[in-house]
């Protein structure tokens, strides 16, 4: 299974190579403590009440009261827990906390302008069922797009053997310029028109509730819920695609600026004038290190103008094939791709700090991409501390991890409708 929705079991193993008790920030606190229990019960997989009360610095008599409360609610459960080799086996097993699998199912959907994905998962982000649906490049009006999903959707739900009303929440991620709280896509390249009230139109066709962001903070939410996220309290994660994208979280939560339309690292300027990127502007990070701007240059420096016929990801893996083959037009093709990324991940370390980069996306099968000389190169471009360079990761996931952050997100949505409005009685 994609690790993105990998089983309880690896999450609990993750979960127990973390760094220790986290002090709950203001953002933490801020939230209902039954949010945060669960919250904490969630990424963990399972988890003891005595380290519940442990992590969020509450006493154990307030856990049992609360934990009590959640499990009538139907959200968690109670779950035997795997002794020690070296444990003799006596006196009472071990029990613990664990999300009820059984409590909602929700959708995630990524819409993109090359192929459209889904998930269906269960409330501990288990894999129910997933669908894919290949597309022609290019925009579509939104009638059409909403179609799109309808018909996705209802594959996705024949798949999994249940009716779509069953589904407590869809969530839904596009590439673009996205306002997550009023559900407008204000400019994406799946969509003709600017400023759409996307989230509405599919609520209103298919009859659910439908949470929409930006897909790169769907794959950092993927992250944050299901991967290498867990336990920090803040990283960043770069996506390299058909665009390039970024999120970030910050105390344990994702950062949308002001507005809800921040982390737009793809569309920073890096050339003043430089090379025409998708979104109409010059110069932005995206036109020199995303796929169409790879194959512009290979289209020039390699006489491709005869092959416009193929796909994309035809010529960017002709592209990586010559690379490797020895061709220097190629090679500095990646290494010139390479510089760039370089200094906006230089520029990342310098403006958040933060205690990891995930690079991710499936362009980072190119490994020209993050090359010893490019890791090199963002350790000169970044200020000198004295004090160690960010851990970067690569994860090159495949199209279904973007899937995999919507659904985390449809799930957010109904744990916080669920949950927020209680009233909190007061930590012992």
């Amino acid at each position: 299974m994609n690790r993105a929705g990998g089983s309880r079991v690896q999450r609990i193993e993750s979960r127990s190579q973390g760094c220790g008790p986290l002090i709950p920030s203001l953002s933490e606190t801020s939230r209902p403590l039954r949010q945060q229990i669960f919250e904490r019960v969630r990424a963990a997989g399972f988890m003891p009440r005595v380290q519940v009360a442990k992590e969020l610095g509450i006493s154990p008599a307030s856990v049992t009261t609360l934990t009590s409360e959640l499990i009538e609610m139907g959200l968690l459960e109670e779950v035997s827990a795997q002794r020690d080799t070296a444990d003799s086996g006596r006196g009472r097993p071990a029990v613990a906390l664990g999300v009820r699998a059984d409590a909602r199912l929700v959708a995630g959907i990524k819409l993109s302008d090359r192929e459209h994905t889904a998930v269906i998962v269960d409330f501990a982000g288990n894999l129910v069922a997933d669908e894919a649906l290949p597309r022609e490049p290019g925009s579509m009006e939104l009638s059409d797009l909403v179609q799109v999903t309808e018909s996705l959707l209802a594959g996705l739900c024949a798949r999994a053997g249940i009716n779509i009303h069953q589904l407590s929440a869809v969530g839904l991620g596009v590439p673009g310029f996205v306002d997550s709280l009023s559900g407008i896509v204000h400019w994406s390249p799946v969509l003709s028109r600017r400023h759409v009230s996307l989230a509405l139109a599919v609520s209103e066709r298919i009859g659910v509730p439908v949470h929409i962001d930006n897909d790169a903070n769907l794959v950092t939410l993927a992250e944050l819920w299901f991967g290498a996220g867990r336990g920090l309290s803040d990283f960043a994660v770069l996506t390299i695609e058909h665009g390039v994208g970024m999120g970030f979280v910050m105390n344990h939560r994702i950062y949308r600026g002001g507005q809800g339309l921040g982390m737009e690292l793809g569309h920073t300027k890096v050339q003043l004038d430089g090379a025409l990127c998708r979104c109409g502007q010059r110069g932005c990070l995206e036109a020199y290190v995303a796929d169409y701007a790879l194959v512009r240059e290979a289209t020039t420096a390699l006489n491709w103008s005869t092959r416009e016929s193929q796909s994309v990801n035809m010529l960017l893996e002709s592209l990586f094939d010559h690379a490797k083959a020895g061709n220097a037009a190629a090679r500095s093709i990646f290494h010139r791709a390479g510089r760039y990324l370089a200094l906006g991940l230089a520029n990342v370390v310098n403006l958040f700090d933060p205690e990891l980069i995930i690079l991710s996306g499936n362009r980072m099968r190119y490994d020209y991409l993050y090359a010893n000389e490019t890791l090199a190169e963002i350790k000169a471009l970044a200020l000198n501390t004295g004090r160690p360079a960010p851990k970067i990761e690569i994860h090159a996931w495949g199209d279904l991890l973007w899937a995999h952050g919507a659904a985390a997100l449809a799930l957010s949505e109904v744990t916080e409708g669920l949950l927020s409005p209680i009233r909190e009685m007061a930590a012992q």
